[in-house]
This record gives structure tokens, C-alpha cells and sequence, in this order.
């Protein structure tokens, strides 16, 4: 019962590659290639030519329910916030702030800070019964649609979903599904002097036309 061999466990989606885990849970490589051979013995998973795969189902629950009484009785760290979405098991982009956030690598952050921390999420409609309670057992809060009032949130981090009924269209950045970059660049230039900085950085990393340039005098406070 190790918390890297549970992260690993819950972050599996069929047919993953070790880098592709190591990514979502932000291990490096040799240290999960490591646990992910101390598993495959143990039959909890299998490694094939086809990926990775859980074969013990009954051990991946009491993985989850190891790490929601971990996460719930802690403050969740940012790293962690972008990890927990991995366990549910269902299909997911990050969008919005977070959009920005994936496709610079992290480079820009806007409108949030420690004791503030939404997290943006693209989920299918027909999921949202089934995200509420998942983070409810992480102890974390959820709003659909709208960020809420840091008053109204308990805790530091939470998650905002974004309900689609149609297919979540999304592109794997550092191990995470993110928005397409083209939707990315359409949301910020909704609202492009708050993300002129991150339009500079995707300007210049994708080359891309975007007439970038980091002149905006609004502040990241004033951006909600």
C-alpha cells in the first residue's frame, strides 16, 4: 500500500505507456517504470505489447479509497490538483485558465492564487453525476459552469466543470488532455489583454500568428 503505486493504479487508462503515467502523475520515468514491474508481478496490472492495463479491480478500489482519506485530511497541493482528475477514470480536458496554463508548460499563471485555487475541466455532460461525488471524496469542492466566490469555496483548491455533450476534443500536453491550442488561442483572445502574455509565449513556442505582444495594464486581480 504506497501512495506511487496507488497513482499509478487510479491514473491508468488502457493502454497507456509508462511515460505517458509518469506524465499524468508527474514521477519521473525510471522511478514509475520501476513500480509498474513490482505490479505487474503482483498481477495488479498487466504490462503488454498493448500498453498498460489494471487486472486487479478489487485492488484499484482500495487504492482509491486509500488516497481519498490521504487527500481529504490535507490541504491539496497545486501538482496534486492537476493528478487527482487522472483517478476518475473518465475522460476530461482541461480549458479556460487552464487551457493556457497546459499549453505554456506552466508558464502563466492568472486570477489565482494559493489560497484560491479553481481548476478548469471540459467533462461530458452525462458524467457530471459522477464528478461531484468523485471529488467530494478528495474533500474538494465543485461548481459547474462559473467559478464561484473564493468565500463560498472550502479549501484552497477546486474545480470548475464545464458540462459538453458532444466529444471532448482534446490534446495530451505534459501529460494532461488539454483543449486543441486553435480553441485555446479562440478563448483568450475573448478576453486577450488579460492573457497577452500567454499568447506571446504560444506565438513564439508554436509559431503562430497571433500579433502577440505583452503590453495588457490589467491587473490578474481584476480578472475573475
Amino acid at each position: 500500500m504506497d501512495a506511487t503505486a496507488a497513482k499509478i493504479v487510479l491514473a491508468v487508462q488502457r493502454g497507456d505507456s509508462i511515460n505517458r503515467i509518469a506524465s499524468k502523475i508527474d514521477v519521473s520515468y525510471s522511478w514509475v517504470y520501476d513500480w509498474i514491474e513490482r505490479l505487474d508481478d503482483a498481477e495488479i496490472i498487466a504490462n503488454t505489447d498493448n500498453g498498460i492495463q489494471i487486472v486487479d479491480h478489487e485492488m484499484r478500489q482500495q487504492y482509491a479509497e486509500m488516497m481519498a482519506a490521504l487527500y481529504s485530511r490535507d490541504t491539496i497541493s497545486q501538482e496534486d490538483a492537476y493528478v487527482i482528475p487522472h483517478f476518475a477514470g473518465m475522460e476530461f480536458a482541461y480549458t479556460e485558465i487552464d487551457a493556457a496554463y497546459v499549453w505554456t508548460h506552466g508558464g502563466f499563471q492568472i486570477a489565482r492564487s494559493h489560497d484560491d485555487y479553481p481548476v478548469f475541466i471540459e467533462v461530458h455532460d452525462r458524467d457530471i453525476e459522477r464528478w461531484i461525488p468523485f471529488f467530494q471524496q478528495f474533500g474538494v469542492d465543485t461548481t459547474i459552469n462559473g467559478r464561484p466566490d473564493a468565500s463560498d469555496v472550502d479549501g484552497n483548491v477546486h474545480y470548475v466543470l464545464f458540462p459538453k455533450t458532444g466529444d471532448i476534443d482534446a490534446e495530451w500536453v505534459d501529460g494532461n488532455p488539454v483543449i486543441p491550442l486553435d480553441d485555446t488561442v479562440s478563448q483568450m483572445m475573448e478576453n486577450r489583454p488579460a492573457y497577452e502574455p500567454a499568447l506571446e509565449i504560444i506565438a513564439d513556442e508554436y509559431d503562430r500568428d497571433i500579433d502577440a505582444s505583452h503590453h495588457s495594464g490589467i491587473s490578474a486581480n481584476e480578472q475573475r
